[in-house]
């Protein structure tokens, strides 16, 4: 079958999770690292399915994997004749063992774990499954109104500086380089912009080339820091208009027991001996 190459992100769904709820020093790595960028080169998932024929009333895909757990996730039919495909190679060679050898199947923009991994049987039906992976699993219990977000495939704007960061002390007052990714699921960055104050004000940062839909970009904002306590934040627009929301916005809208989809603005205090360290700012 003809192949297709992408430059694409990856995110755990559960990336930013709890540890963001509450003021604690860890870094950026234990925080936000869950998410990754990579070409992927494989076939896309319509081709395939064109190729078996679907009969009326299809609507759903169960990927399945052939790990230990049986990881399964339904995919909708519209996601599967758009941008899905099954991929064979990772940046240029084989996909290694550790990254779902010998194909895997990705879904751009979407959370990591229904891309499954060692992908051994796709099955088509009318209806979701209902797998353990999205019932008990990668759902969202609203703690006070008791109901449940399922099926939120999409990683919405989400930004992160990098630099500084926590467990980084900066040697003294100056000129320093502000830098960090943005990206979403729902398509390009259109903008990151910066706060140095907590919030009260935002600048826009520059974006470096290339602005690739659903992929990590780059920003970069210039800041002289006149060694006093500051607290800086990003803050990222998509292409759609979405703007990535305070943490307060997601506690209303979601409770405070939820695990996963937090993409609420990370908020790095500086004291005046230059440690950094994760605060809780609403």
């Amino acid at each position: 079958f003809p192949s297709i190459s992408r430059t694409m992100f990856l995110e755990c769904s559960g990336n930013s999770g709890g540890q963001r709820m509450s003021a604690r020093g860890d870094g950026i790595a234990r925080m936000h690292g869950l998410t990754s960028t990579a070409e992927w080169t494989g076939v896309p998932l319509s081709t395939i399915l064109r190729q078996v024929g679907l009969k009326d009333g299809a609507a759903w895909v169960l990927a399945e994997s052939a790990d230990g757990a049986v990881m399964s996730r339904s995919v909708p039919l519209e996601k599967c004749m758009d941008d899905a495909f099954i991929s064979y190679a990772m940046n240029g060679e084989a996909i290694r063992p550790e990254n779902g050898y010998p194909m895997r199947i990705m879904l751009p923009g979407w959370e990591g774990n229904i891309s499954i991994k060692w992908l051994r049987r796709l099955e088509v039906s009318d209806v979701p499954f209902q797998t353990r992976e999205e019932t008990s699993k990668y759902t969202d219990l609203h703690n006070t109104t008791g109901k449940a977000r399922q099926f939120s495939f999409v990683m919405n704007a989400k930004s992160v500086i990098t630099f500084p960061t926590g467990d980084i002390r900066l040697p003294g007052r100056g000129f320093y380089e502000i830098a960090g990714i943005a990206w979403s699921g729902l398509g390009k960055i259109k903008r990151v912009e910066v706060s140095t104050d907590g919030g009260r004000t935002w600048h826009l940062a520059a974006l470096q080339e290339p602005v690739l839909s659903m992929a990590h970009t780059r920003f970069r904002f210039p800041w002289v820091w006149n060694g006093h306590k500051a607290v800086i934040e990003s803050r990222a627009t998509d292409e759609t208009g979405y703007i990535q929301p305070r943490k307060s916005w997601l506690i209303e809208n979601r409770g405070t027991a939820f695990t996963y989809h937090h993409n609420g603005i990370q908020s790095w205090e500086i004291q005046p001996d230059g440690s950094v360290k994760n605060v809780y700012i609403g």
